[in-house]
């Protein structure tokens, strides 16, 4: 594993009015490493992965992107440095094919005619085929519409979305809700492609036996600060939640 990290979280505060969601709290994730977050509702995890990812903008504190202190005026920023963020919902078009979903709003042209610019499906088909490959997640039916592709399939399109762009730190927000055994082992196989290919992944989850599957280590909130944080090697799941509650 590298020495630097990929992404440092230094000390970060965040207060909405009176309220501060965020005390003072620091996180490090490294190259091909998965940091989960746990902590109970209200714990402050996803005002935390919004201020990573440029929707929040912290009060105190900074953020450090492979060495380099960062200001995201917006998501859009954030994604430009290679955040990426897969909310539970995973924002895809159901009517569009996996292609069109990885360029959803970022739509390739080419000149048809000689002038006439036309969206540049055979891009987006080959973009597919290829970003699927990367995740060793074979799907046959490249046109068909996402709406009609299973929960892990659907994971799987919104991750290799991500990929596709060049994310190097994911955010993955409850990635194995609502979906059944097989389609959950689906996912945990994906974040271990991921983790192979050198991306530092951040994984929110409530499901304790998830977050031991697939992460190294666990950051655990508790009202806005650092409860606690442990290697999976040398912790379990009555520790985890006893941190959490503050037990």
């Amino acid at each position: 594993m590298s020495t630097q990290p990929l992404l440092e979280v230094r000390d970060i505060t965040k207060r909405f009015g009176g309220v501060t969601a965020l005390n003072g709290v620091s996180m490090t994730l490294f190259p091909g490493e998965v940091v989960a977050l746990a902590g109970d509702n209200g714990a402050g995890k996803s005002t935390l992965i919004k201020t990573i990812s440029g929707v929040y903008h912290a009060d105190m504190g900074e953020i450090r992107l492979n060495g380099e202190a960062v200001k995201f005026a917006t998501p859009e920023a954030a994604r430009g440095h290679g955040i990426e963020t897969i909310y539970q919902d995973l924002a895809l078009a159901d009517n569009l094919s996996i292609g069109a979903n990885i360029f959803l709003g970022r739509e390739p042209m080419r000149k048809a005619f000689g002038f006439l610019p036309v969206l540049d499906r055979a891009k987006m088909a080959e973009a597919a085929k290829e970003t699927m490959a990367r995740l060793d997640f074979h799907v046959t039916r490249l046109t068909a519409p996402v709406g009609n592709f299973s929960g892990g399939q659907r994971q799987a399109v919104a991750i290799g979305r991500a990929v596709y762009w060049n994310a190097q730190v994911l955010i993955m927000d409850e990635p194995t809700a609502a979906l059944g055994v097989p389609e959950q082992r689906k996912v945990v196989s994906l974040i271990q492609t991921l983790k192979a290919q050198g991306r530092g992944i951040i994984f929110i989850s409530h499901n304790l036996q998830d977050i031991f599957a697939v992460s190294d280590r666990i950051v655990v909130l508790r009202r806005g600060t650092l409860a606690g944080e442990r290697k999976i090697a040398e912790t379990n799941h009555d520790e985890i939640v006893k941190l959490m509650v503050g037990g």
